[in-house]
């Protein structure tokens, strides 16, 4: 199995390319420095899930480590969405409204908020997997405006490998997913496509929210052979409910967040999270140091993790391969 690789599909191709440019402007390693003023960095996320809060904690990490500490030089202020959109909407005005130095929306339904009502103020993105599909920007390299961010695309390709390694008789996958959500929109649309390539199907269970989904798992039992939750903060919210599903039914639940895996999911190559948030509050350093951010380059995730969890595959009737157990970064016990 392939961990690593380039994935030929154009959208995934497309915002690669954007990291080698990105990557001579990127601020890495900032150096610690005492700002002289205050200033305000406003976080706002759609719903509490490990993922989304340790992106949160990677930005207040990364501001830190520049020298902006909060409660001296530094107001953070975090706001949760809970799941509501409506509420997202809300957070976001309220944001646009106090002016904040830098707005950071995590998750597309939160960004997509945001960047509707914060006009003038500088707003940087986190944890979107299609920054082009969602309408945030035109341009990867040369976003505009005054925005820009960083995206959490997974790495479809190899999760359809890994599929493969681990339940090489699988041929259907149950795919849950919040069509409302552009971000799980996007990652179905080249799931399928990679599924075409390796002789395999994609089973959808739409769900609209989070309530929906144990009814949306249920009814894949029969119809698929494994799940794979993708980075849906719809589903994320209500995984526990998927892992029962997979347990009581022998279908083993695969999913593109590494959090996931700690939680019930048998395997995951996803993002370190927390390291995604260190890369976007580096970005939001060098734009409280004066950068426009219509000028930096959308960058993506720098780095993706396999984590396993073999007791999980044993509770879901599987046995993970030795030689995938090797390659993982992590392995829950």
């Amino acid at each position: 199995m392939r961990r690593k690789g380039r994935i030929n599909v154009s959208l995934e191709y497309r915002l690669k390319v954007y990291v080698a440019l990105a990557a001579m402007l990127f601020l890495a390693g900032v150096p610690a420095a005492a700002a002289s003023e205050k200033v305000v960095v406003a976080v706002t996320a759609i719903d509490h899930h490990p993922a989304l809060e340790a992106c949160r904690d990677g930005i207040r990490d990364a501001l830190k480590a520049a020298g902006y500490e909060d409660g001296k030089n530094l107001t953070f202020i975090y706001e949760n969405a809970e799941g509501d959109l409506a509420a997202a909407t809300q957070i976001a005005r309220k944001f646009a409204k106090s002016k904040p130095d830098v707005i950071v929306p995590i998750s597309t339904p939160s960004a997509q908020a945001v960047i509707a009502a914060a006009i003038g103020t500088p707003v940087v993105f986190a944890a979107v997997t299609d920054p082009l599909g969602a309408k945030l920007v035109r341009d990867m390299h040369v976003p505009g405006g005054n925005v820009t961010g960083v995206s959490d695309l997974s790495p479809i390709r190899q999760h359809i490998e890994l599929i493969e390694a681990i339940t090489p008789g699988a041929r259907k996958i149950g795919v849950l997913f919040n069509p409302r959500e552009s971000n799980s929109y996007t990652l179905v649309y080249l799931m399928k496509k990679m599924a075409m390539g390796a002789n395999m199907t994609i089973v959808e269970a739409p769900v609209r929210q989070s309530s929906d989904v144990p009814a949306a798992a249920q009814s894949l039992v029969g119809k698929a052979d494994i799940f794979f939750v993708p980075t849906d903060n719809t589903i994320a919210a209500a995984l526990d409910t998927v892992i029962k599903v997979g347990r009581d039914n022998g279908m083993p639940v695969y999913a593109g967040d590494i959090n996931a895996v700690k939680r019930g999911a048998i395997a995951a190559i996803g993002v370190n999270y927390y390291n995604l948030g260190r890369q976007t509050g580096n970005i939001v350093v060098r734009i409280l140091r004066g950068e426009k951010p219509g000028k930096i380059p959308v960058t993506v995730a720098e780095k993706t993790d396999l984590y396993v969890n073999p007791t999980a595959a044993a509770e879901m009737g599987l046995v993970i391969p030795e030689d995938v157990i090797s390659m993982a970064e992590k392995v829950i016990k």
